[in-house]
């Protein structure tokens, strides 16, 4: 499915957050996700974290969790719980995030396959030539049947919410950094939180080395900045409009700004008890 089919004008806004106000992650994807039905407008979201492990719901019921997330602090990485299931993945400086939001119409209503194979063609065409596929990897963090990887190796995991208006396709991309470390982590946080217990949850056995940062699987530096540029120009390409401003202003409304902070109070109230 092309994007010009969906949205000829394409409204983007970059995030980058920060400790104090990482909850905004989700909290954000959420008002957006409304701001999206309303306005009938596709909408672009990147956005970072500082190290942070961000758990799926499923993972609250690891029977060691207090002493799962003691081995990520330990590891220099903070955590949250965000408002899905899903399993635990990871963000740093080095994990792009991009969040594609798409109005849902009576005439235009797009399945969940239809929905993940946007953000895949986004990525090949972001890196043209590149084998990228989509299949579960099933020794990854957070596998799921949408895994992109090349050469049987994760570079970028995809998730969807949907309301009945919209929906938005989220995938974190590894770009660069530590990915070996990362995949460690993750191991560890699961070998520690099951505490010897059967895996009667099917909480993933972990290979550090089943996942791999794009740069690595181009044999290429890359940046972040770099990723970015090359996903809007690949949209450009299909004679897609950007808007780089409009998106912001409307963040920065009153009405945004309350619905914005509704659905930070619920992402704060999801944090305790863990």
């Amino acid at each position: 499915m092309k994007n010009e089919q969906l949205f000829s004008t394409l409204q983007v806004i970059d995030t980058p957050l920060t400790v104090d106000n990482q909850l905004a992650a989700f909290g954000m994807t959420n008002a957006l996700l409304d701001l999206c039905g309303e306005t009938n407008q596709a909408m672009l979201h990147f956005w970072t974290l500082p190290p942070t492990l961000i758990l799926g719901l499923k993972d609250r019921r690891l029977p060691a969790l207090s002493a799962a997330l003691d081995t990520v602090t330990q590891s220099g990485y903070g955590h949250f719980i965000r408002n899905s299931g899903g399993l635990a993945v990871i963000s740093d400086g080095g994990i792009l995030n991009v969040s594609l939001f798409i109005p849902q119409t009576t005439a235009e209503h797009l399945s969940v396959d239809a929905g993940y194979e946007l953000m895949k063609q986004l990525f090949l065409q972001t890196f043209p030539g590149q084998p990228i596929e989509s299949y579960e990897i099933t020794h990854s963090y957070c596998p799921g049947d949408y895994d992109l990887s090349i050469n049987g190796r994760k570079i970028a995991g995809i998730s969807q919410r949907r309301s009945p208006n919209a929906l938005v396709v989220m995938a974190y991309l590894s770009v660069t950094g530590d990915q070996a470390f990362r995949g460690k982590l993750v191991r560890q946080f699961y070998e520690t939180g099951l505490a010897g217990h059967t895996n009667d949850w099917d909480f993933p056995d972990v290979w550090p080395d089943s996942m791999i940062n794009v740069e690595d699987a181009l044999d290429q530096t890359l940046s972040l900045t770099q990723v970015k540029s090359a996903m809007l120009a690949a949209y450009q390409q299909q004679g897609i409009t950007l808007d780089q401003q409009s998106l912001i202003t409307q963040t920065q409304s009153p009405d945004f700004q309350a619905r914005y902070s509704k659905e930070l109070a619920k992402m704060q109230k999801r944090q305790l008890g863990i």
